[in-house]
């Protein structure tokens, strides 16, 4: 399978020390609770939903938030952190925001962040970029993904928020590129009964029922509960592609008293999919081609037998404890089982010498028929990953420190069995199939397996001294990678990583600041000639202002960063299936989001980022050229406006516009065009009720994503609507 750009690696550690982590911690507390007077139910009743407005009870950086403003965040400082005090950009896209967008996928919830750039329109991955990296993805504050094309893509249903911190971020969460953390929230227990069905109804035969019921078990509140549930019976815009789920996330929470909260979680995921990306060449994508522009519908592998199936399947808890007034104890770990079954065929990328076929994907000499690469793999991935962390809030003097210490293992391992070939052409503007042959399991081929551990040591100090914020880490990380009868090719890395910032709290809810940070990724594996990968090593230095003024439901920041970032992977121009590390690239950029909900009638957002990556340093050739795939300018907007006195019910209708600049390829014989693209969405609530239409790519306009120097080009997503029909009661 010709490679994407790298993802982030994880390592992971051994399961001993994450049992005996596990039990030392919650058999501590679970003694201590035991002995705690369980409180009123009054006193139990919280984590309700609040609204962002001047004398609302504190925001609870978990649980829903009405409209599209939230003031608090964890993923930037693994505490309950106001975001006006964080020496960082990050943004929140609130459950409001993406019911009001009507999001599909993890790639539509950041659609209208500032600088999150999703270039592939994938049915396998989700894939994010930001500052010039790559950009990890978390959910409730441990590693989500692991490898490439071994686990389902997140359903958003499922999710109560998503933050995105950008910038390097190793100092908290180990390894990392400097793109930063896209941190998932998943919908928890609530006090309060809340429950809702929903019927989605789409073009491409999109069927989907989906149902979220939450509330308390007992009279006491003790006991809450939450079922998050997703059925969906779906085409794509590629002929012969489903896109086929079925969610079932349950959770339950326990809380003794007010000190105590241990939240069970469990996740069972099936997809049926298969390949939206054919991996078409530049002539008839990008460029001209005698007959004219690929369709974006053709399918180009086997109907029956292409397929992109995955099975996920997930537990885990989240456990706190307050020790006492000062101090409090928390735990978070998840197990995964991921299986993909993987089949697909597309443009090939074999050479051919005896034909002069070069290794990228070309049209035969009539203009119409691809030859085409056939691959089935079967995937798994296995995750164990735990994070136990200490909080403390000491004062001293003049100052009021909030202290963090904490220690995480993660371990990791990834399998393979693989089938490769190359398949018979086809005509993509007139697809005939049935002139293949499908491989038996007997043709399979077991590749060897990796095991990454990790083992990272943190500590931080959040220092308030009047309207000063000061914020300083500071973590240890050791990493191995073993490969499975590849000894030469086993990595054993370890890192020191740092972070300080300072923000001053001015009146009027301005909020200047300037933050260093520094990140550190262990890729592990060889390239293609047999070389071990270096770990990538980055660091950033930002500076910025905040804008959050009190009462007014207004979230607003600018920033402006400098980075570089060494032992970078590229694409190999001279072998499209080997990743190069180029030396080191340094990126300047701005960015600038506002985000509003103003008297729960006008919602918005506006965003805009600049970004100048370039190749600072390369033995390759190309030192002072840009990076591929970064556009220069992204910019979006998004208003919705409620029409109902009070912001209650009634009709609600709102437009948003996104556009991505052009992009640089690697190779001055094509260039990634620019987009401008437009959604809208028409609502109407009445009680307990609510339908809404919502509409992706308004215009249908047939864009280019992404086109790389090996030769192909991406199609991006065409015009999509969806009528969705909830109750709630």
């Amino acid at each position: 399978m010709p490679p994407f750009p790298s993802r982030s690696r994880a390592c992971r550690a051994p399961r001993t020390a994450v049992a005996q982590a596990a039990v030392l911690v919650l058999c501590s507390a679970a003694a201590q609770a035991q002995n705690t007077t369980v409180p009123s139910p009054t006193a139990e009743a919280t984590l309700a939903p609040v609204t962002v407005s001047s004398g609302a009870e504190q925001e609870n950086p978990t649980a829903p938030v009405t409209g599209f403003v939230a003031q608090r965040a964890l993923s930037a400082t693994k505490t309950d952190t106001p975001l006006i005090e964080t020496p960082q950009a990050i943004s929140v896209v609130t459950r409001d925001q993406m019911e009001a967008q009507g999001v599909q996928t993890l790639r539509q919830v950041t659609a209208y962040t500032a600088g999150a750039v999703s270039n592939y329109f994938d049915s396998r991955v989700d894939s994010f970029a930001a500052r010039g990296g790559t950009v990890s993805q978390y959910q409730d504050g441990l590693l989500r993904t692991y490898g490439t094309y071994n686990t389902s893509r997140p359903d958003p249903y499922t999710l109560e928020r998503v933050e995105f911190l950008r910038g390097p971020t190793s100092v908290l969460y180990g390894q990392g590129s400097v793109g930063g953390v896209l941190n998932l929230t998943s919908k928890r227990p609530q006090a309060d009964t809340l429950r809702e069905v929903q019927v989605q109804l789409g073009n491409n035969a999109r069927k989907q029922i989906a149902a979220d019921l939450t509330g308390a078990l007992d009279q006491d509140g003790q006991w809450l509960y939450r079922l998050v549930a997703v059925g969906r019976d779906s085409g794509t815009q590629v002929d012969h592609v489903d896109d086929n789920r079925v969610v079932f996330a349950p959770s339950l929470t326990w809380k003794p008293n007010a000190d105590t909260s241990l939240t069970l979680q469990a996740l069972h995921q099936k997809d049926q999919s298969g390949s939206l990306i054919g991996f078409f060449p530049w002539q008839g994508t990008q460029l001209p081609s005698q007959y004219g522009q690929i369709p974006r519908n053709t399918f180009i592998s086997e109907p029956g037998w292409d397929a992109y199936d995955t099975s996920n399947n997930s537990w885990g808890y989240l456990f706190s404890h307050r020790l006492n007034s000062d101090w409090t104890v928390r735990q978070n770990l998840r197990r995964t089982v991921s299986e993909v079954d993987y089949r697909t065929i597309y443009t090939s990328f074999t050479a051919n010498a005896a034909t002069g076929r070069p290794a990228r994907p070309v049209f035969n000499s009539d203009n119409r028929t691809l030859v085409r690469d056939a691959v089935w793999n079967l995937n798994t991935g296995r995750m164990l990953l735990i994070d136990t962390q200490l909080e403390g809030k000491l004062q001293a003097g003049s100052t009021a420190h909030t202290l963090l210490a904490g220690l995480d293992v993660q371990r990791n391992h990834t399998g393979q069995q693989a089938w490769r070939a190359v398949a018979s052409s086809i005509d993509v503007y007139n697809p005939v199939y049935g002139n293949f042959t499908p491989p038996t399991a007997a043709q399979l081929v077991r590749q060897p397996s990796v095991v990454q551990k990790q083992l990272g040591f943190y500590a931080q100090d959040q220092i308030q001294w009047g309207r000063w914020t000061a914020t300083l880490g500071l973590r240890h990380d050791s990493a191995q990678t073993d490969t499975e009868g590849r000894p030469a090719a086993a990595v054993d890395d370890k890192a020191w990583t740092k972070r300080a910032g300072v923000t001053y709290q001015m009146d009027g809810g301005w909020a200047p600041y300037v933050g260093y940070s520094e990140s550190f990724q262990p890729l592990g594996g060889l390239d293609a000639y047999g070389t071990p990968y270096k770990p990538q090593r980055g660091e950033q230095w930002e500076a910025g202002v905040k804008w959050q003024p009190p009462g007014q439901g207004i979230s607003a920041f600018a920033a402006v960063y400098t980075l570089r970032e060494k032992n970078r992977k590229t694409t190999d121009p001279g072998n499209p299936l080997n990743s190069l590390q180029i030396g080191e690239v340094k990126v300047n950029g701005f960015e600038a989001e506002v985000q509003a909900s103003l008297a729960r009638q006008w919602d918005f957002t506006l965003a805009y980022a600049f970004t100048d990556a370039q190749i600072s340093r390369s033995n390759a050739g190309d030192q002072g050229q840009a990076v591929a795939g970064v556009p220069r300018h992204t910019a979006s907007a998004w208003l919705s406006h409620r029409f109902a006195a009070q912001g209650r019910g009634g009709w609600v209708v709102g437009a948003g516009v996104r556009y991505t600049g052009s992009q640089w390829t690697g190779t001055s014989a094509i260039t990634t065009p620019a987009a401008t693209l437009a959604d809208a969405m028409v609502a109407y609530d009445a009680g307990d009720w609510r339908v809404a239409f919502n509409v992706v790519n308004l215009t249908d306009k047939v864009h280019i994503t992404q086109c790389l120097a090996r030769g192909d080009c991406f199609y991006g997503q065409a015009r999509t609507y969806t009528l969705t029909s909830t109750y709630r009661f």
